[in-house]
This record gives C-alpha cells, sequence and structure tokens, in this order.
C-alpha cells in the first residue's frame, strides 16, 4: 500500500496554537513529533511501510518539505495543489502519482492530523483494508464510537459482511445528541474517520464515471505538472478550473462499492483543545499539563504553556492554552467555539489568526522582539548553507548585528563578511541579501526602521526558494 497524506488543511480550532500560517498538522501535540510525522511514523512495519505521497498546500511546502526531511524519508513525493478544492481531486492527483509507480497500485489515504493511540490495531486493520482493496472495494475506516458524539459523521454498515468488511448502507451528517445515543446503542453505526484505501485505478475510475468533470480536470492538471525544487506542482489552470468536492459526496456515497472495517484503536481528529485533552496523560485530578505549569484545587483542565510560567487555581473544566502572543481561557465544553474568535481576529485585520511571533521560512526562522509604530526588532535564525533572496525595501531600512556565527552580505556593489559583534546598516532602497557560508546556525538581531514595516515590502530579484512576494 503507497501512503497519501493530505496535509494542506488550515483549521483554527486549535488557535492560538495552530495558525493559518502554521497548522496544527506540523505541531507537537501529542508527543515529541508533529502530527504530520505521526502519520508517517505509525506506518512503520506495516503493510503500508512506503515512500508517502504527500499533498499540500503551496504555502505550507517548506515546512512539510522541512518535516518530512527530518525523519529521513527517501522518494517521498511532495504535490502541491494550486488551489484548495476539497478531497476528491487531491486524491486523484495522488492516484495518478501512484499509477506510476505501479500499475496496480493501492493507496492509503490518511488526514495528517489525527492520532492513533494503538498502532498494533490499526497494522492489522490496515492488511485487512488491503485485502478488501485487492478484491474490489473503495475501503473506508469506521472508528467504533464510545460515546454520543455530535460532531462527526457517520456510517451505518451492513452486518452482512464478512472477512473484516462490511458494505455500507448509508452515510449520515453529524446528528443531535438524541440521535447519537440512538446510532451508539444500535451498534452498527461508526464515526467517519475519514481515511481510506482502495486500488488508485478503481477510484479514478469510479470519479471519472460519477464526477467526470472533477476528473477531466484533475487529469489535465497532473498532466500539466512540472518539478520544482523537491515538490510537484500540479497545472494550475485545470485545477483552478476543477469542481470543490470531497471524496465522501463525490464518490463513496454514489458507489456500490464502498465497504467499511471497524476500527478501534484509539482514534482521535485531535479537532478540539477537548478531544487534545481527552487523549492527553492527565495527573490525579484529571489535569492534562504541558509546560511550566503549576496548579492547586483545579480539575479536569488543559494548561498548555509555550513561553512562560502559567499558575491556575480554583478552576474545573478549563483549557488555557499560552503562546508568546496570545492566551486562549476557555470553559472546556466550548472549545468547538474558538473558531468564532480566530474569525473576529481576521475580521479586525490583526495578524494573530495567520502568524505566530516566530514565524518559519524555507532559509530558517525570524522571531518578533519588539515593535513600535516606526521601528521593529526581529532575531533571526539562518541554516547553515541557506541564503535569503537578493532584495530591497522602499519604506524601511535595516541595521543587523551578528549574535553567532558568520554572515555573508551583499549590499550594493559591496560584499562584507561579518563574525560575532559586527554589524551592517542597509539604507532604504538598497539591494542586499543575506547568507550563511557556515557549519553553524547564523543568527542575528535586525533592528528595522522606517514609515511601513510589512513583510509584503519586498522587492525580490533572485531567490533560491523559486518564491515570490509571498514569504
Amino acid at each position: 500500500m503507497i501512503p497519501v497524506i493530505l496535509s494542506g488543511g488550515s483549521g483554527s480550532r486549535l488557535w492560538p496554537l495552530s495558525r493559518s500560517a502554521y497548522p496544527k498538522q506540523f505541531l507537537p501535540l501529542c508527543s515529541e513529533y508533529s502530527l504530520v510525522q505521526e502519520t508517517v511514523l505509525r506506518l512503520r512495519g506495516s503493510v503500508a511501510d512506503e515512500a508517502p505521497i504527500f499533498v499540500t498546500a503551496n504555502d505550507q511546502r517548506f515546512l512539510l518539505a522541512d518535516q518530512v526531511q527530518s525523519l529521513d524519508i527517501q522518494d517521498a513525493h511532495i504535490i502541491l495543489e494550486p488551489a484548495r478544492r476539497n478531497t476528491a481531486p487531491a486524491i486523484a492527483l495522488a492516484c495518478f502519482a501512484a499509477l506510476e509507480r505501479s500499475a496496480d497500485a493501492v493507496v492509503l489515504v490518511l488526514p495528517s492530523d489525527h492520532h492513533i493511540e494503538n498502532c498494533e490495531v490499526f497494522h492489522r486493520a490496515l492488511l485487512t483494508a488491503n485485502k478488501a482493496a485487492l478484491n474490489g472495494g473503495l475501503v473506508t475506516f469506521g472508528v467504533v464510537p464510545n460515546k454520543p458524539e455530535t460532531g462527526y459523521g457517520y456510517i451505518k454498515a451492513d452486518n452482512q459482511g464478512s472477512d473484516g468488511w462490511y458494505p455500507i448502507q448509508a452515510f449520515v451528517e453529524k446528528p443531535t445528541l438524541e440521535v447519537a445515543e440512538a446510532y451508539l446503542a444500535a451498534g452498527d453505526y461508526f464515526w467517519n474517520s475519514g481515511m481510506f484505501a482502495f486500488r488508485a485505478d478503481l477510484y479514478l475510475r469510479e470519479l471519472e464515471y460519477f464526477q467526470p468533470e472533477i476528473y477531466g480536470a484533475a487529469r489535465a492538471s497532473w498532466e500539466a505538472r512540472a518539478v520544482d525544487l523537491d515538490f510537484i506542482r500540479a497545472g494550475e489552470a485545470a485545477f483552478v478550473a476543477c469542481p470543490e468536492n470531497s471524496i465522501d459526496y463525490a464518490v463513496m456515497e454514489k458507489t456500490d462499492k464502498a465497504v467499511v472495517i471497524p476500527l478501534d484503536s484509539g482514534w482521535s481528529d485531535v479537532g478540539s483543545w477537548q478531544s487534545l485533552w481527552e487523549v492527553q496523560s492527565k495527573d490525579a485530578y484529571g489535569n492534562a499539563l504541558s509546560g511550566d505549569v503549576y496548579v492547586e484545587d483545579t480539575h479536569n483542565t488543559m494548561v498548555h504553556a509555550s513561553s512562560r510560567m502559567v499558575a491556575c487555581l480554583g478552576v474545573n473544566d478549563v483549557a488555557i492554552v499560552e503562546t508568546p502572543d496570545a492566551v486562549l481561557v476557555a470553559n472546556i465544553q466550548q472549545v468547538q467555539k474558538v473558531k468564532d474568535i480566530v474569525k473576529k481576529i481576521e475580521a479586525e485585520g490583526r495578524s494573530e489568526h495567520e502568524f505566530h511571533r516566530e514565524v518559519h521560512r524555507p532559509w530558517g526562522r525570524f522571531d518578533s522582539v519588539d515593535m513600535g509604530d516606526r521601528y521593529q526588532v526581529k532575531r533571526i535564525t539562518v541554516k547553515p548553507g541557506a541564503r535569503l533572496s537578493t532584495q530591497m525595501h522602499h519604506h524601511r531600512a535595516e541595521h543587523w548585528v551578528v549574535v553567532q556565527g558568520t554572515a555573508k552580505v551583499q549590499r550594493g556593489e559591496d560584499s562584507l563578511l561579518l563574525s560575532e559583534n559586527q554589524s551592517v546598516y542597509i539604507p532604504v532602497g538598497e539591494v542586499h541579501y543575506l547568507e550563511n557560508p557556515g557549519k553553524i546556525p547564523l543568527e542575528i538581531i535586525e533592528i528595522q526602521t522606517g514609515s511601513y514595516l510589512g513583510e509584503d515590502d519586498i522587492v525580490r530579484f533572485s531567490d533560491q526558494y523559486g518564491r515570490g512576494s509571498d514569504g
């Protein structure tokens, strides 16, 4: 089985840790590894222990590439969607890629942001799914419910199945609590996990039959693909014209080949702070604590401290999430409404919905330490051998001070090599670039001054990462 990992989401329900420019799949929420890394690692030793195919958004390509490379994965493919068109077209692109590896490829489609506690049970389910897929089934995994959950869609199974998989009678939308309780009591309803397995050619045939416009656009986009560094860029014009639809609506609810495999492996979509609290280890009072945290007379509470000490006294059933630039305090039963807060922040033109104070770039990262009306101070870290684009700014000047490593600076016609405690001034309008020629990370303090300090005040002349003015 070839893993297809859908990595382009930008959910807001785990704000303030998850931001649109650094969403939850890239965060280490359940272990030392990020969720997308866990998705890859849990496949090791299984029937799907193959080089993955990732499908992601253009603006997340370098985040994903860094995390994939840190796992020393060889021969992975990273396909870039020119636009978000939901799961049916994205999976089609991955199936075209899989068929170039093998004409009878079976793909395992996984979201990149789920958590599974029991990998042994999961591996057994993958073996069953592989058999069902080779038998001509379009497989989905139905999570055995342990409570009347109203936040998931459900799958009703036909109990006449055999060999560990069952025909699907119906896909059911998110129910009311009363209906969810009835589903739980019936025993033949499962949570819709969003995980699938099937022969790549069979999925494409069914997609062509039920959704010929999606199939045609995805095929044309794949045929117009181009290689860009370590990425495969799907053809933009065809993909942008593709109708938007999920695999459930486009294929699974229409085909007569859909089957479900029950999965009871400690699955969670980690879709809210409450669901994260549920899968985390807790103290004797039901508290899940991460970071520098002190609690007293506190129960059933989740505290995540990123940058400073957090102390809690006499609180119950609360989620507290601290980051360097934002703090969330919410009733743990109402954390699904966090997205409403994020919408208000975005509507007011603030940046906290999109960026953390620390922003990652393909060459490294920068941390906005301080800001005023006409100045900004950043701590910039450049990877060994990396180089920022050749650029200039219309509205700001920059003063760089090296605090660690060696900096190669091009400023107009001048080429400078700076070591620790040395500095350079870049006037407004001066063409320049910064490079780390050394073997250790380069750290500099950048002081910006000027009438406008936005990240979009960049005119790029050349860039080894193929970027325009977008990062």
